[in-house]
């Protein structure tokens, strides 16, 4: 379907890692070429000058751009791709396999694996991402998570495309808000400039410029 096509979902005119998405009939598909991307990239070029208090696992197989900032703490593991101007704080756990792109920032207790995300976006409290990609300027609240695994452990499949995963989170399109605390179900896909209301446990196909919103509203009374 044309709408989960890598173009259709984000602007990777400015990404340097545009060529993972190349040939791709649909976004998740980039996932399955990371460990082969970062097989043949030239890793172990460390560029910031703010990291040596940070925990680096391989480092001959960590790239880290100009700029960027690795607070004391975080718990980077290689093989792995940290753009420039990027802001890793204390407490951030990549676990290898992502690629970051430019302007991004990683929070305290934030985990990552198997990963892409383009440029400017943020994760910036207690997120997790597994298996995901995260599109252009996105801002995740504190406390979204990703879940990339079915409870019943089955292949995933998206507005009934098989997926050929059995861990595989979700596709976040170019400047999509997701409010604190919300959970996006194995094989969410979300298009560009959608807004999600915090609190929201969500799944599927969600077309560009959309609005989600919680089904029911609290309710205040008094007592008895």
């Amino acid at each position: 379907m044309q709408h989960f096509a890598p173009n259709q979902l984000f602007d990777l005119s400015g990404f340097s890692h545009a060529a993972l998405f190349e040939g791709c009939q649909y976004a998740w598909q980039a996932l399955d070429r990371i460990k082969e991307y970062l097989r043949v990239y030239p890793l172990g070029k460390i560029e910031s000058d703010e990291q040596k208090y940070a925990y680096l696992v391989n480092p001959s197989q960590i790239s880290i751009g100009k700029s960027s900032v690795i607070e004391p703490g975080a718990y980077i593991k290689g093989p792995c791709i940290i753009g420039a101007n990027c802001h890793i704080r204390h407490g951030a756990y990549i676990r290898g396999d992502c690629i970051i792109g430019d302007g991004c920032v990683i929070g305290h207790t934030t985990e990552l694996k198997g990963t892409i995300i383009l440029n400017k976006s943020n994760a910036a409290h207690f997120a997790y991402l597994g298996d995901t990609i995260v599109g252009n300027s996105v801002n995740l609240g504190a406390g979204v998570k990703c879940a990339n695994l079915r409870l019943d452990g089955k292949e995933i499949a998206v507005d009934g495309i098989q997926t050929n995963r059995r861990k595989f989170g979700a596709i976040i399109g170019d400047h999509v808000e997701i409010g604190c605390n919300s959970v996006l179900n194995p094989g969410t896909v979300l298009g560009k400039n959608v807004y999600a209301y915090p609190g929201i446990n969500f799944g599927g196909y969600v077309e560009e410029n959309s609005l989600i919103k919680p089904a029911t509203k609290v309710q205040i009374q008094k007592k008895g």
